[in-house]
């Protein structure tokens, strides 16, 4: 049974998401932790709210971050194996890199709250926007966002499981693409609450900012590898690893393809390590023949950690 471990990103964030793992210390610890690097209770935002603060981009970044490792803690004190691979979707990358041992916890939690205020500062309030479609193939999203930008931004942002494919651009012009996207015959498109429009080229003044921080923060070598997002590759240089987390922002999330990768690089079981389950319903649609777990409870985090 080969494993890789799974990290989840904005979006499967909600209020007492960490409510299933109360009686485990390592993870309040955890948060407890990161709020003292920057000055923010994060763990009394998971527990008590308010939910809009939870849901803006430049704490929902650095609370899926924290959440991920707590989660990933609770999993080696539970005596959970070291995985073949890592990948994290989006956001779910740099909690990859921190378990891998490529960035440091005390540096990631400041980062991807930079990189959070830097993408939000991008674009102004209401100017993005980023809506979910349902029911159509890659090419066929490509060929509604040509025809729907007209002279404006949009391109697709996660490729993240067959028939569902998010796009991002210029507000305006996403919901053309939603319109333009029924009459070719999707199921669905549903605009998305989340004011930055990641994952395409309004991001570009963004990227450039994460990477000047990006260059000046030491990295290791990854002690497991991490599937990235933008080469669907494991790269073992720091340097390549900065510049695939710099072209990320910018570029789409190649979910379907990071699964494909691993599958056929002999994984048979995925776990998805964090607050709900997105990523495990994706990848069940991506590699049916795998075994797909989320670990959002302290009860199947030790099921999953103490089989096999």
């Amino acid at each position: 049974m080969t494993l890789a471990i799974l990290f989840p990103g904005q979006g499967s964030q909600s209020l007492g998401m960490m409510q299933g793992f109360a009686d485990l210390p390592v993870v309040e610890k955890t948060f407890r932790e990161a709020s003292a690097l920057v000055d923010v209770d994060y763990w009394k935002m998971v527990t008590e709210g308010p939910a809009e603060a939870l849901n803006q981009t430049v704490n929902t970044q650095p609370v899926m971050l924290i959440a991920g490792v707590a989660c990933w803690r609770a999993w080696r004190e539970k005596g959970g194996a070291m995985p073949a691979y890592f990948a994290g979707h989006s956001l779910g990358e740099y909690t990859a890199l921190v378990a891998s041992g490529v960035l440091k916890f005390e540096d990631a939690v400041p980062l991807v709250r930079f990189r959070a205020q830097s993408m939000q500062e991008a674009v102004p309030e209401g100017t993005g926007g980023i809506a979910a479609i349902l029911g159509l193939d890659e090419p066929a999203i490509r060929e509604v966002c040509a025809a729907a930008a007209q002279g404006e931004v949009l391109e697709p942002a996660n490729l993240n499981s067959p028939g569902q494919i998010v796009i991002a651009g210029h507000r305006t012009a996403v919901e053309r693409g939603m319109a333009a996207a029924k009459e070719k015959g999707a199921k669905r498109a549903v605009m998305l609450p989340m004011s930055a429009p990641s994952h395409c080229s309004l991001m570009k003044p963004a990227a450039d900012r994460l990477a000047e921080r990006l260059a000046a923060l030491p990295m290791g070598k990854p002690q497991v590898p991490v599937v990235q997002n933008r080469d669907v590759q494991a790269f073992d240089d720091p340097t390549r690893i900065r510049q695939a987390l710099v072209e990320q922002l910018y570029n789409p999330v190649r979910w379907i393809e990071t699964v494909q990768f691993l599958a056929s690089h002999g994984v048979t079981r995925m776990v998805e390590c964090g607050p709900g389950k997105v990523l495990t319903g994706l990848s069940k649609r991506i590699a049916g023949d795998a075994e797909v777990i989320a670990i959002n409870d302290t009860a199947a985090l030790t099921a999953a950690a103490t089989q096999g």
